[in-house]
Parts: structure tokens; C-alpha cells; sequence
């Protein structure tokens, strides 16, 4: 057992279908330009009156930020408390409306697949999806992520050689 991830969840104690609260936070103009000038300097998220005339019709936040405050609530929620070893990537990613200078968001992710990892037997792999709203309860932002979690018990069902040897080759 890994002593750093001896106390959190493991793989064997996730279910499908299991649904986490995620807190809410509010986005501040503050946020959302000091972000932009960084990450995504467009108009529409450094400039009020561009963002105004903008199809986006205000300030509004970079979908990428929408994206990185989105896991942040689901590492509090659920990442910081399991055994994860990280991500390995998402789909399915749309933002849905923008969220502007004031809004609040929040809302869900529902581990929706589970299965083991087919080349390392001490990993399974959690696919979850994401269900983002603001305040009004529109939704902002969907998306699956998948993450990497330690298996508690690895049973093997077959030895593992080592080096790639086959059994009776002859060779190390």
C-alpha cells in the first residue's frame, strides 16, 4: 500500500453513477481580465465596451478559465481525496454560454465509467462528466475527464515476466 495514499479512496471504492456537489465560486472581473491578459488576450475578456459589442454581449471569461476553475472545484470535492495520479485527458468539451463579470458557477460531476487499466494492473480509470451552471442555472460548460486512480489490491492473473521474456525462450 502506498503510505501517501493509504487514507483517501481508492479504484474499488468508486461506483458509477456516483455524484459529487461541487462548490460554487463567483467570477470577478478582477479574475477574468488577470486571466485574459495571461492566457486568452481577446477583446471580449480584457475590454468592458468590446466585450458589450461582442456576440458575448459582456465581460466574460475565457472558456479555458471556466475549464481550469471547473477542476479546481473537482479536485476539492473529489481529486484531493482519492487516490489520483492525475488526468489523462477530456472530450466532449462545450461552452455551452459564457460566463461573465458576477456570475457564479457551480454545479456537478457524475462518474459515469469505470474500468481497469489494460496495461498497468495497479490503475483504473475514472470517466467523469462535468455539468457546470451559473447561478441562474444555465448551464455554462460541459465535459468528460478521465483520471487515473490507484487500485487498492492488484490481482494478477498471469505472472508478469520480466525484462519481456517469454516463458521457455532460453534468453534473459
Amino acid at each position: 500500500m502506498n503510505p501517501i495514499t493509504s487514507g483517501r479512496r481508492h479504484f474499488e471504492d468508486l461506483a458509477v453513477g456516483e455524484v459529487l456537489v461541487l462548490a460554487s465560486v463567483t467570477v470577478t472581473r478582477e479574475m477574468i481580465i488577470s486571466f485574459a491578459r495571461e492566457f486568452d488576450p481577446l477583446p471580449f475578456h480584457l475590454d468592458e465596451e468590446a466585450a458589450k459589442a461582442s456576440l458575448l454581449g459582456g465581460l466574460a471569461a475565457s472558456g479555458w478559465q471556466t475549464a481550469a476553475l471547473s477542476l479546481r472545484l473537482l479536485n476539492d470535492a473529489f481529486l484531493g481525496h482519492v487516490a489520483s495520479a492525475g488526468g489523462l485527458g477530456f472530450s466532449d468539451l462545450k461552452w455551452r454560454r459564457p460566463v461573465l463579470a458576477g456570475d457564479t458557477i457551480g454545479g456537478t460531476a457524475t462518474i459515469v465509467a469505470l474500468r481497469l487499466s489494460q496495461s498497468h494492473p495497479e490503475w483504473g480509470i475514472a470517466e467523469i462528466d462535468f455539468d457546470i451552471s451559473n447561478h441562474k442555472g444555465e448551464r455554462a460548460m460541459t465535459m468528460r475527464l478521465a483520471n487515473l486512480i490507484e487500485r487498492r489490491e492488484v490481482l494478477m492473473t498471469q505472472p508478469q515476466q520480466p525484462y519481456g521474456t517469454e516463458h521457455g525462450s532460453g534468453r534473459a
